[in-house]
C-alpha cells in the first residue's frame, strides 16, 4: 500500500486566484456603486453639475411640494438652514431658494454641502441650475452668508411624486484646505 498524497497545488492556485479576484472586486465596488447611483438616481444622489435650463412648458395643472432639510455633520459649528422650509412648484417652473449659513467661530472655515433627495426616484427629475453645493463654501470668522440654489423639476416627473425632500449635509473641509487656498477662496467670496 503506497502512501500517496494528492497534489493540491492546482487547488491552492485556484483558491489564491479567487481570493485575489474577490479583493479586486471589493475595490471596484465603490466606483461601480457611484456609477450605478448616478445612472439610476438610487440612494437619492443628485448631479454635481449645473443643469442647463431649456425653456419647457410649465405644467400648471400639477403642483409638487419640495421640502428642504439641513444638517451639520459632526464637528462643524455653523448655523445652516434654508430660508424657507418648503415651496410649491409646478413641473418645468424655475425656483430659487436661499440657504443661510453663519460661522460663529473665531476661525475662517470652508464647508461643502452634500445633497440627497427622497424619494430617491425624484433625484432623476430634480435639476439644479445653480447650487452652493457645486463648490466648497468659505466663510470668514463671525460672518454670515446667503447661498442660492436655483432649480426646476422635469415635467416628466411621475404623477405619484407629490412631495420630495431635498436634504443637505454640511461638512467641514477646513483641514483639507491649505492657507493659500483659504486666502484665495475668501478673496473671491
Amino acid at each position: 500500500m503506497s502512501d500517496q498524497r494528492p497534489d493540491n497545488s492546482i487547488l491552492v492556485k485556484r483558491l489564491l486566484l479567487t481570493v485575489a479576484g474577490m479583493f479586486a472586486f471589493g475595490f471596484a465596488l465603490v466606483p461601480l456603486y457611484d456609477v450605478f447611483c448616478e445612472v439610476t438616481g438610487f440612494n437619492g444622489r443628485t448631479s454635481n453639475e449645473a443643469a442647463v435650463y431649456q425653456e419647457v412648458e410649465v405644467d400648471e395643472s400639477r403642483t409638487v411640494n419640495v421640502q428642504f432639510i439641513t444638517r451639520n455633520a459632526k464637528g462643524i459649528p455653523w448655523k445652516f438652514e434654508p430660508s424657507t422650509k418648503q415651496v410649491k412648484i409646478h413641473p418645468g417652473e424655475v425656483k430659487v431658494v436661499n440657504f443661510l449659513a453663519s460661522n460663529p467661530t473665531s476661525s475662517n472655515m470652508v464647508a461643502q454641502a452634500i445633497p440627497s433627495v427622497a424619494p430617491a426616484e425624484a433625484s432623476l427629475y430634480l435639476n439644479k441650475v445653480e447650487c452652493f453645493c457645486f463648490n466648497q463654501q468659505p466663510l470668514a470668522a463671525g460672518a454670515d452668508t446667503e447661498m442660492p440654489m436655483q432649480f426646476y423639476l422635469d415635467p416628466d416627473i411621475p404623477d405619484h411624486i407629490n412631495t420630495l425632500t431635498l436634504s443637505y449635509t454640511l461638512y467641514d473641509m477646513t483641514a483639507n484646505t491649505s492657507a493659500e487656498q483659504m486666502a484665495q477662496l475668501l478673496k473671491t467670496e
